[in-house]
Protein backbone atom coordinates (compact mmCIF):
# COMPACT_ATOMS: atom_id res chain seq x y z
CA UNK A 1 0.00 0.00 0.00
CA UNK A 2 1.39 3.37 -0.96
CA UNK A 3 2.11 6.01 1.61
CA UNK A 4 -0.56 8.70 1.77
CA UNK A 5 0.48 12.25 1.03
CA UNK A 6 0.30 14.39 4.14
CA UNK A 7 -3.02 16.21 4.34
CA UNK A 8 -4.62 14.41 1.41
CA UNK A 9 -6.68 11.39 2.33
CA UNK A 10 -6.81 9.80 -1.14
CA UNK A 11 -3.09 9.29 -1.45
CA UNK A 12 -1.57 11.42 -4.19
CA UNK A 13 -1.71 14.60 -6.20
CA UNK A 14 -0.44 15.14 -9.69
CA UNK A 15 1.94 17.91 -10.65
CA UNK A 16 0.27 18.69 -13.96
CA UNK A 17 0.59 21.97 -15.83
CA UNK A 18 -2.87 22.67 -17.19
CA UNK A 19 -3.27 24.35 -20.55
CA UNK A 20 -6.45 25.92 -19.19
CA UNK A 21 -8.53 25.98 -16.05
CA UNK A 22 -11.31 28.15 -14.71
CA UNK A 23 -11.21 30.10 -11.51
CA UNK A 24 -12.85 28.58 -8.45
CA UNK A 25 -16.61 28.69 -8.14
CA UNK A 26 -19.55 28.22 -10.44
CA UNK A 27 -21.28 31.09 -12.17
CA UNK A 28 -22.78 31.95 -15.54
CA UNK A 29 -19.43 33.59 -16.36
CA UNK A 30 -17.56 30.32 -15.67
CA UNK A 31 -20.09 28.32 -17.72
CA UNK A 32 -19.71 30.76 -20.63
CA UNK A 33 -15.92 30.50 -20.38
CA UNK A 34 -16.03 26.68 -20.43
CA UNK A 35 -18.35 26.67 -23.43
CA UNK A 36 -16.14 29.17 -25.27
CA UNK A 37 -12.96 27.16 -24.61
CA UNK A 38 -14.72 24.05 -25.92
CA UNK A 39 -15.88 25.93 -29.04
CA UNK A 40 -19.51 24.99 -28.43
CA UNK A 41 -22.47 26.33 -30.37
CA UNK A 42 -24.93 28.71 -28.69
CA UNK A 43 -27.55 25.98 -28.19
CA UNK A 44 -25.06 23.99 -26.07
CA UNK A 45 -24.17 27.07 -24.01
CA UNK A 46 -27.89 27.66 -23.48
CA UNK A 47 -28.29 24.05 -22.32
CA UNK A 48 -25.39 24.46 -19.89
CA UNK A 49 -26.84 27.70 -18.49
CA UNK A 50 -30.18 25.96 -18.04
CA UNK A 51 -28.31 23.23 -16.14
CA UNK A 52 -26.66 25.85 -13.93
CA UNK A 53 -30.06 27.26 -13.01
CA UNK A 54 -31.39 23.77 -12.24
CA UNK A 55 -28.28 23.10 -10.11
CA UNK A 56 -28.87 26.29 -8.11
CA UNK A 57 -32.54 25.48 -7.51
CA UNK A 58 -32.20 21.81 -6.57
CA UNK A 59 -31.42 20.82 -2.99
CA UNK A 60 -28.60 18.50 -2.06
CA UNK A 61 -29.74 14.87 -2.25
CA UNK A 62 -31.24 13.52 0.96
CA UNK A 63 -30.09 9.98 0.14
CA UNK A 64 -26.52 8.74 0.52
CA UNK A 65 -23.80 10.46 2.53
CA UNK A 66 -24.08 13.90 4.08
CA UNK A 67 -22.79 16.36 1.47
CA UNK A 68 -23.58 19.55 3.37
CA UNK A 69 -19.90 20.32 3.98
CA UNK A 70 -19.14 20.72 0.26
CA UNK A 71 -18.14 24.30 -0.50
CA UNK A 72 -19.10 24.68 -4.15
CA UNK A 73 -17.29 28.03 -4.31
CA UNK A 74 -13.92 26.32 -3.66
CA UNK A 75 -14.14 23.89 -6.59
CA UNK A 76 -12.47 24.37 -9.95
CA UNK A 77 -15.09 23.06 -12.34
CA UNK A 78 -13.00 22.77 -15.47
CA UNK A 79 -9.35 21.94 -15.98
CA UNK A 80 -7.75 20.85 -19.24
CA UNK A 81 -4.42 19.03 -18.99
CA UNK A 82 -3.81 18.45 -22.69
CA UNK A 83 -5.29 17.72 -26.08
CA UNK A 84 -7.17 14.52 -26.85
CA UNK A 85 -5.31 11.84 -28.79
CA UNK A 86 -6.00 8.40 -30.29
CA UNK A 87 -2.41 7.30 -29.67
CA UNK A 88 -1.64 6.09 -26.12
CA UNK A 89 2.02 7.03 -26.64
CA UNK A 90 1.01 10.69 -27.00
CA UNK A 91 -0.65 10.82 -23.57
CA UNK A 92 1.64 12.76 -21.20
CA UNK A 93 3.68 10.51 -18.89
CA UNK A 94 2.33 12.12 -15.72
CA UNK A 95 -1.23 11.36 -16.80
CA UNK A 96 -0.28 7.77 -17.71
CA UNK A 97 1.19 7.40 -14.20
CA UNK A 98 -2.11 8.56 -12.73
CA UNK A 99 -3.94 5.82 -14.62
CA UNK A 100 -1.40 3.35 -13.22
CA UNK A 101 -2.00 4.62 -9.68
CA UNK A 102 -5.74 4.14 -9.97
CA UNK A 103 -5.29 0.64 -11.35
CA UNK A 104 -5.99 0.83 -15.07
CA UNK A 105 -4.57 -2.60 -15.89
CA UNK A 106 -2.30 -3.42 -18.80
CA UNK A 107 -4.92 -5.71 -20.36
CA UNK A 108 -7.46 -2.88 -20.48
CA UNK A 109 -4.97 -0.53 -22.12
CA UNK A 110 -3.90 -3.21 -24.59
CA UNK A 111 -7.25 -4.71 -25.58
CA UNK A 112 -9.79 -2.00 -24.89
CA UNK A 113 -7.35 0.88 -25.23
CA UNK A 114 -9.34 2.32 -22.36
CA UNK A 115 -11.97 3.20 -24.97
CA UNK A 116 -11.91 6.69 -23.46
CA UNK A 117 -9.74 7.93 -20.64
CA UNK A 118 -10.74 11.14 -18.94
CA UNK A 119 -8.35 13.21 -16.87
CA UNK A 120 -9.88 16.06 -14.90
CA UNK A 121 -12.49 17.68 -17.17
CA UNK A 122 -11.45 16.33 -20.55
CA UNK A 123 -11.01 13.07 -22.39
CA UNK A 124 -7.26 12.75 -23.02
CA UNK A 125 -7.34 9.47 -24.89
CA UNK A 126 -10.07 8.01 -27.05
CA UNK A 127 -9.89 5.20 -29.52
CA UNK A 128 -12.95 3.41 -30.78
CA UNK A 129 -12.63 -0.26 -31.53
CA UNK A 130 -12.66 -0.69 -35.33
CA UNK A 131 -15.40 -3.35 -35.27
CA UNK A 132 -17.82 -0.89 -33.60
CA UNK A 133 -16.89 1.83 -36.03
CA UNK A 134 -17.57 -0.48 -39.02
CA UNK A 135 -21.05 -1.17 -37.61
CA UNK A 136 -21.81 2.55 -37.56
CA UNK A 137 -21.79 2.83 -33.77
CA UNK A 138 -20.93 6.31 -32.53
CA UNK A 139 -19.12 6.13 -29.20
CA UNK A 140 -17.39 9.34 -28.33
CA UNK A 141 -17.11 12.02 -25.71
CA UNK A 142 -19.67 14.82 -25.59
CA UNK A 143 -17.28 17.49 -26.88
CA UNK A 144 -16.58 15.53 -30.05
CA UNK A 145 -20.24 14.59 -30.46
CA UNK A 146 -21.31 18.24 -30.26
CA UNK A 147 -18.83 19.07 -33.05
CA UNK A 148 -19.25 16.01 -35.28
CA UNK A 149 -22.88 15.04 -34.64
CA UNK A 150 -24.60 18.25 -33.48
CA UNK A 151 -28.05 17.31 -34.78
CA UNK A 152 -28.06 14.02 -32.86
CA UNK A 153 -26.87 15.66 -29.65
CA UNK A 154 -29.23 18.63 -29.88
CA UNK A 155 -32.20 16.35 -30.54
CA UNK A 156 -31.42 13.93 -27.69
CA UNK A 157 -29.52 15.69 -24.91
CA UNK A 158 -31.51 15.68 -21.68
CA UNK A 159 -34.15 13.28 -23.05
CA UNK A 160 -33.33 10.14 -21.04
CA UNK A 161 -32.58 11.96 -17.80
CA UNK A 162 -34.13 15.44 -17.58
CA UNK A 163 -31.75 18.25 -16.72
CA UNK A 164 -33.51 18.95 -13.41
CA UNK A 165 -33.60 15.30 -12.28
CA UNK A 166 -31.20 16.01 -9.43
CA UNK A 167 -28.66 18.62 -8.37
CA UNK A 168 -25.59 16.78 -9.61
CA UNK A 169 -27.03 15.71 -12.93
CA UNK A 170 -27.85 19.37 -13.58
CA UNK A 171 -24.24 20.22 -12.74
CA UNK A 172 -22.93 17.73 -15.28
Amino acid sequence: MQKLEKGYRYGFRDDIKYIFKTKKGLSAEVVREISKVKGEPKWMLDFRLKGLEAFRKRPLPSWGPDLSAINFDEIIYYAKAGEKTTNWEDVPEKIKRTFERIGVPEAERKYLSGVANQYESEVVYHKLKKDLERKGIIFTDLDTAVKEHPDIVRKNIGKVVPINDNKFYALN
